[in-house]
């Protein structure tokens, strides 16, 4: 009997050692497996929704022209004096050569005059030519496509840029021609440059963005914005917390969407770190 019973104790405190091991086994898990399966919150970037402007545009390009022009030609040995041309401005009716023959050349409107020399060996070669620009505006005659007759009108504001300068010129479309060229499918339109500083000068390339149904509407930045099919979507922080919101967008400008509907000015939405971000997940503000 006494066998029996040490076997008996020995089977029960087996069972309770492997039922300890398995419980120990159990509770360390369930204790590691809390202790890294709470993930950070993820680190976003967030924007606050402000209006900006948004529009639509046409973009072409044509060759600068001074708004006004004259050439004068006159011969080499009929000059008095040293010529001074070189980057001078005259007024209206201010003397610009004078000649041994007493026909003076005299500046028919205000601006600034240059000269073109004639090649060697070409007939008339003693000559000179004499340049007069008027500056203060410049003219750009640029073709448009037909199906933008619709659209095109005096008055429509123009950007113009040159690869000469680090700087967006203003100007404005003048007038619109009354006929398409049949050969080319396309209209003339006119548009004139303010050059107050005289930096465009006359024969430049030009490139022309003719700016058409302007809005002012608020935005978000392109990266905000999540598109599966045809829905559309950002994530609002509300309390540290993501929400995730439909919108409807409409146009697109400067890295920027606008949004239509869904979202009002003042609210603030995540532009970086979208894709590690889930609807009513926290999140860690990051910004500079």
């Amino acid at each position: 009997m006494k066998t029996a019973s040490k076997f008996k104790v020995f089977l029960i405190i087996f069972f309770i050692i492997i039922f300890v091991v398995i419980a120990g086994r159990y509770f360390v898990g369930l204790h590691f497996k809390k202790k890294f399966s709470v993930r950070p919150a993820p680190g976003v970037i967030v924007t606050k929704i402000e209006k900006s402007l948004f529009y639509k545009s046409i973009e072409t390009f044509g060759t600068a022209i001074a708004q006004s022009s004259k050439i004068y030609r006159v011969q080499k040995d009929n000059i008095v004096g040293n010529l001074n041309i070189e980057n001078r401005f005259v007024k209206k009716g201010e003397m610009i050569i004078a000649l041994k023959d007493g026909k003076n050349i005299v500046a028919d409107f205000e601006g600034k005059i240059g000269k073109r020399e004639i090649a060697q060996g070409v007939l008339g070669s003693n000559s000179l030519i004499i340049t007069l620009d008027d500056l203060k505006k410049i003219i750009i005659d640029i073709k448009v496509p037909e199906n933008y007759v619709g659209i095109l009108k005096p008055g429509l504001k123009a950007e113009i840029i040159n690869s000469a300068f680090n700087k967006t010129f203003r100007g404005k479309v003048e007038s619109i021609s009354s006929r398409i060229d049949p050969s080319t499918r396309s209209i003339l339109a006119r548009i004139i440059v303010d050059n107050s500083r005289f930096e465009i000068i006359p024969g430049q390339l030009m490139t022309v963005k003719i700016i058409y149904n302007e809005i002012n509407q608020i935005g978000v930045p392109e990266s905000a914005v999540t598109i599966q099919g045809d829905t559309a979507f950002v994530y609002v922080v509300n309390a540290n917390t993501a929400e995730k919101k439909n919108i409807k967008i409409g146009k697109r400008n400067f890295g920027k969407v606008s949004v239509v509907s869904g979202l009002k000015e003042g609210d603030i939405v995540i532009s970086e770190g979208v894709s590690k971000v889930r609807n009513k997940a926290k999140i860690k503000i990051i910004n500079p």
